[in-house]
């Protein structure tokens, strides 16, 4: 049968196959990136994050081309340039083993084009920096690489591994690297050599030395330029990274994400960068404790349609220009106003925060040893959520509450704490009034949960009902042999569910753009 189609139809059903759309996306995932349940035979109901999903995707397609190219001699020379084209790695040690193929084969290296390394164990393995040789002499054989993701710390193996790909990657397009904060001149420096890259991720860790004994050198005057980059996505401790990058130029910047965990301190400079980029956003993702300027960030950003923001912030109103000087107003009591001036382009809003809002997980613990802050903190939500009204924001179509572990905690709980239940209603009802939809980070509407175990087997028990059996001599008919015809049906049914998967939401949806050359 393998001989009777020619082999650019069987590259074709394999490549669909694989179904390896998503993972050779050049946009790197946004907070908006949906979630999704998952159901463990330990913990029941978890909901899994978009990182772990996309590595479920990569090892689900690994084990599609592993069974193609098992199936018979000719499958597995047409499919073993799908087994090489997206390398994964959870465990680093097997770079080792890909260095010792490709010695074997160098020709297996010019279908690569994704390479993504991380570790089960979360950081508690081996370091990176144990594997600068093997990933070195891998890079130097994957000339079409276009995407490289390293979600492991990497220290002195950072400036030869970013030599080798200036030298031998030309098609890079997409870089996630992890660094502590001292190497910030060697990140410099290796954008600089990379000016095609369309979506950058960088997340630098605390500095092994003391911040004052580093210095940029000559990296601090070099003003890059970046006529490609349309994403960028900084973690950690960008405060030098934000300040040099502010005097860049990034004419196609279309999404930034800031995403400084739970530091206090030193926050960076965030409305100069936007001052000189904001402009060109369609995508703003701004994550921290300490509150920033709200009204002047999106004054900065006119064009936003994407904008995503901590709810637990502690923004001042607006001045009452009525009010007498004499007699101050009680701030707690004006109302909240995130914007200075309608804004008529943000369509989607996305929530950090509300770890308090419903009275679950963390915060129900927290309560009871410091309710007062815990008052103050859902009284702020209350008033942030008020001001995401048709006033501020009139093409508003989607609030999305952002953080996993919220909708995690709502599960276990089964809904919002009963204290907390007001709250819920009165956000729906007043999304439900404007015609927003609220939802979780898995894209749901906010509140439907996932079925209990008693009432999931009442729904199969209905489902097995409605299902029809076939006849022996239908069944009989199966056991022949595939004709063409229902091969070419095949073929359209696949591409028929590609064209409906390309129409649904993306989890990447919010990378605006597809890189043009």
């Amino acid at each position: 049968m393998a001989d009777r189609l020619p082999p650019e139809l069987w590259s074709h059903i394999f490549d669909l196959a694989a179904d390896e759309d998503t993972i050779f996306y050049p946009g790197l995932q946004t907070s908006m990136a949906q979630s999704t349940w998952f159901k463990s035979p330990l913990r029941g109901w978890t909901v899994q994050t978009p990182k772990d999903t996309i590595s479920i995707i990569q090892r689900r397609s690994y084990a599609t081309k592993k069974a193609i190219i098992a199936a018979c001699r000719t499958w597995r020379r047409l499919g073993t340039e799908f087994i090489v084209r997206c390398l994964f790695f959870d465990d680093p040690t097997k770079l080792r083993h890909l260095c010792d193929i490709l010695d074997r084969d160098p020709s297996l290296g010019w279908w690569a084009r994704r390479l993504h390394i991380t570790h089960f164990l979360n950081g508690r393995g081996p370091r990176m920096d144990d594997f600068e040789k093997p990933l070195i002499a891998i890079l130097r054989q994957c000339p079409n690489l276009e995407i490289f993701i390293v979600d492991l710390p990497m220290s002195s193996a950072f400036g030869p591994i970013v030599d080798t790909l200036s030298m031998s990657c030309r098609n890079l397009r997409t870089v996630h690297w992890h660094v502590p904060s001292e190497l910030l001149s060697k990140v410099i420096w290796a954008l600089d050599t990379l000016l095609n890259l369309v979506a950058v991720h960088l997340e630098f860790a605390p500095a092994i030395r003391e911040s004052d004994t580093i210095t940029l050198g000559s990296a601090q005057d070099v003003k890059l330029k970046l006529p490609h980059l349309q994403q960028l996505f900084l973690k950690g401790f960008s405060q030098d990274f934000i300040e040099q990058a502010t005097g860049w130029s990034l004419p196609l910047l279309r999404s930034f994400s800031f995403d400084f965990g739970s530091n206090n301190v030193d926050v960076p400079d965030v409305i100069a960068f936007l001052a000189q980029h904001g402009m060109t956003l369609l995508f703003l993702d701004l994550y921290c404790i300490p509150t920033l300027d709200v009204r002047t960030i999106l004054d900065l950003c006119p064009f936003l349609a994407t904008f995503c923001f901590n709810l637990d912030w502690k923004i001042s109103p607006l001045p009452n220009p009525d009010a007498d000087p004499d007699e101050p107003e009680d701030e707690a009591m004006l109302p909240i106003t995130l914007t200075n001036r309608p804004h008529d382009h943000i369509q989607h809003i996305g929530l950090h925060g509300l770890l308090y809002a419903f009275g679950v997980g963390y915060a129900a613990a927290y309560a009871d040893a410091d309710p007062v802050r815990t008052m103050m903190v859902q009284r702020t939500n209350e008033r942030n959520f008020n001001a995401l009204n048709r006033v501020s924001f009139p093409k508003l179509e989607r609030v999305r509450v952002l953080s996993p572990r919220v909708l995690q905690d709502l599960n276990e709980n089964d809904g919002p704490a009963v204290a907390c239940f007001e709250r819920w209603e009165r956000w729906w009802e007043m999304c439900t009034r404007m015609r927003v939809r609220l939802e979780d980070c898995s894209g749901g509407v906010l509140g439907n949960l996932p079925p209990d175990p008693d009432e999931e087997e009442e729904y199969d028990s209905e489902d097995d009902e409605e299902y029809e059996y076939g006849t022996d001599e239908e069944e009989q008919e199966w056991k022949g042999s595939v004709s063409l015809a229902e091969l070419r049906e095949l073929l359209a049914e696949c591409r028929r569910m590609s064209e409906e998967g390309e129409r649904e939401q993306s989890p990447f949806q919010f990378f605006p753009h597809p890189p043009t050359f």
